[in-house]
C-alpha cells in the first residue's frame, strides 16, 4: 500500500462535506446568476441526434 493510501485508511478520504447545509447568500445569488445564463441559449437537436446550443435571442448581449 502507498503511503496515501496508508493515510487515507488513519485518517479518511482528504475532503468531506455534508451534503445537507444551508445556502449562503454568496452561493444564493451564484446559483441565480448561472440560472439567468442557462435561460438565454437554446439546444437544437440535429436529425443525426446531435446537438448543439444556439442563443435564444441574437440581439440580446447581456450576459455575453
Amino acid at each position: 500500500m502507498r503511503i496515501t493510501g496508508k493515510l487515507r485508511a488513519v485518517f479518511g478520504p482528504a475532503h468531506s462535506s455534508s451534503l445537507d447545509h444551508e445556502m449562503t447568500d454568496a452561493n444564493r445569488s451564484l446559483l441565480a446568476q448561472r440560472e439567468a445564463e442557462t435561460q438565454q441559449w437554446e439546444t437544437i437537436r440535429r436529425p443525426d441526434g446531435s446537438t448543439y446550443v444556439v442563443p435564444r435571442n441574437p440581439d440580446d448581449k447581456s450576459l455575453r
